[in-house]
């Protein structure tokens, strides 16, 4: 074993971690979570970010390995590992001091908020990216933390925790969803909001077979960037509607025209444009007048006409 190696195995046995109630399992399960993400390719540098697959691997692993009555919040390490020589924050614009952010960590979208991304030290960013250390690393958080589940930490797998949202997604009726939605917003859970806004932004652009269903752009490329967004029809922030109804594909520029009111969609789901704005160049929007939406195979999925007809009361200008 390496001398870096073993540094890194004694750094992850003396973790700082809270005893007065039972070991506390959030920096080791954070730590388990980013060697998985390495694994999984999700990572590939020494910058950790708050992705909806490194929550998901969180909550797998926490779900797997902790036997105390600890809250599954990923937002605590994330803020608090800080306090180890291996990690450092980095700040978005407007809260270059993180240190006073207090007890607002407890709230994951506070955090997210305010913090960018989290820097691990280059030399155990090139072990994370060696199968063979990783394997060593993970072992040694497995016995030191969890020695009564680390079995069922075996071959787990993040890919559960998004399977059952989107079958919720896809399969749920609007208003059960949206009741779940207000359930999770009145109980504080940030995490399981931002995972379901994932699945949203995700399975929308799937719905439409990665196509604008306005101007039907479809780009493929080889390196799994999508040139479609995900748009919600009346905004999260009035509705907290992540409803597959309240969800059309769109290219970005036509997002922007849709969210910004320049453009809207009829319950007959056709097209409207604003008389508010003057356009130039060979790109015009007046085209799309009155032309009729591509709609996804499944009409289940189509857009709620009762949220079109909001958007354009409300938004359209």
């Amino acid at each position: 074993m390496s001398n870096t190696l073993s540094k890194y195995c004694l750094a992850f046995k003396k973790l700082r971690v809270d005893r007065s109630h039972g070991i506390a399992p959030h920096k080791p399960i954070l730590l388990i979570s980013i060697i998985q993400s390495y694994h999984a390719g999700q990572i590939t540098e020494c910058k950790v970010y708050l992705t909806p697959e490194l929550v998901a691997h969180f909550k797998t692993a926490w779900n797997s390995l902790v036997e105390t009555n600890h809250d599954c919040r990923i937002s605590y390490p994330f803020f608090y590992m800080k306090s180890e020589g291996f990690w450092k924050l980095k700040p978005k614009s407007g809260f270059s001091n993180l240190n006073t952010m207090g007890s607002l960590v407890k709230s994951f979208a506070n955090l997210n908020a305010a913090v960018a991304y989290a820097e691990i030290e280059k030399d155990l960013c090139e072990l994370l990216s060696d199968n063979a250390s990783r394997q060593i690393l993970v072992q040694v958080l497995l016995e030191e933390y969890f020695p009564n589940t680390k079995n069922a930490f075996s071959e787990q797998s993040h890919t559960s925790v998004f399977e059952g949202l989107e079958n919720s997604f896809l399969n749920d009726p609007s208003e059960l969803y949206k009741e779940r939605i207000r359930f999770l917003l009145d109980q504080k859970e940030d995490e399981e909001i931002f995972l379901r806004g994932s699945v949203f932004k995700r399975e929308i652009p799937k719905i439409y077979n990665n196509t604008c269903c306005i101007s039907g752009l479809k780009i493929d490329t080889m390196h799994n960037i999508s040139m479609i967004d995900a748009c919600h029809i009346i905004p999260f922030s009035e509705s907290y509607d992540d409803t597959v109804t309240n969800g059309i594909a769109l290219c970005p520029n036509l997002h922007r025209a849709f969210d910004r009111g320049l453009m809207s969609i009829t319950p007959d789901y056709k097209v409207r444009l604003s008389d508010s704005f003057i356009e130039e160049g060979h790109y015009s929007l007046k085209q799309f007048v009155d032309k009729k939406i591509g709609l996804p195979a499944n009409q289940n999925y189509w857009p709620n006409k009762e949220n079109l007809e909001w958007h354009g009361v409300n938004v359209f200008k």
